[in-house]
């Protein structure tokens, strides 16, 4: 296994196939992601069968409600800009985090690549961590954030997660939250508007574009994050053809506290 490192973070990982991945590589594997936070393996050969065995030897698969299962292999979902009846729209979050053990890592396998345009954008949330001044980092030391989620003829889900989250493999502190429309409520404010503005300024700090890593997909790509410690967003504007991705995710463990 062979790293070449990403700007301004992430990592591309050369000389692996996912699909041949055994259990003790595994580990090695994870390591990287859980450190690089985006993880990129290029030229892949896996299917669908060959890419839910490398998720699987990370761990226990989860699925998102509501999300439309691959055919043959339900445990991974379809993102596609085909057949809607209205355009995608993506804005910076982390997957599913509405839940009490949202995902520790989502990869995407590229199915149809755009011609042009269709990146897909990360932020790194433990460096917008280390990036707040003292006295908002203290400010937000023991407190939650009520992560909701409600979509049309589904009860609401939501869960209370630490603002700062201590990450479980490599002891790093990143802020942790989602957009703005997921995040609920902030502990400990008893005026809810102020809440939601500190909620809003946070999330600006968290995806300035100049810290952003922007893949460009390219047919045969692999990539897989960690979803304690970044953000991401399709980037839908301008993009020429189709494109399509085969989804999975790994099951998290319930947040740490920083």
């Amino acid at each position: 296994m062979r790293l070449r490192a990403l700007e301004p973070f992430g990592v591309e990982i050369r000389g692996v196939q996912v699909a041949d991945v055994s259990p003790s590589r595994a580990d090695d594997v994870l390591d990287v992601v859980c450190r690089g936070r985006v993880a990129v393996f290029r030229d892949q050969r896996a299917d669908d069968a060959g890419f839910e065995h490398f998720l699987q030897s990370l761990g226990e698969m989860m699925f998102t409600e509501g999300e439309t299962p691959v055919p043959d292999t339900p445990s991974l979902n379809i993102v596609t800009n085909q057949n809607r009846t209205r355009p995608p729209r993506s804005v910076f979050h982390t997957d599913t985090s509405y839940v009490a053990r949202p995902p520790a890592f989502t990869a995407l396998r590229a199915i149809e690549v755009p011609s042009s345009g269709g990146q897909t954008l990360f932020s790194d949330q433990i460096t917008v961590l280390d990036a707040l001044p003292t006295d908002v980092r203290d400010c937000l030391s023991g407190r939650t954030i009520r992560h909701a989620y409600t979509a049309p003829g589904l009860a609401e889900v939501a869960t209370w997660h630490p603002a700062l989250r201590r990450h479980p493999v490599t002891g790093e502190h990143a802020l942790y939250l989602s957009t703005p429309e997921r995040c609920a409520s902030l502990s400990g404010e008893e005026d809810a508007h102020r809440g939601a503005r500190m909620i809003r300024a946070l999330y600006a700090r968290s995806i300035r574009p100049r810290a952003l890593y922007a893949h460009t997909w390219r047919p045969g790509d692999i990539v897989i994050w960690d979803d304690r410690s970044t953000l991401h967003r399709a980037d839908h504007s301008n993009v020429v053809g189709a494109r399509t991705f085969h989804r999975g995710m790994v099951r998290g463990e319930v947040p740490i506290a920083a």
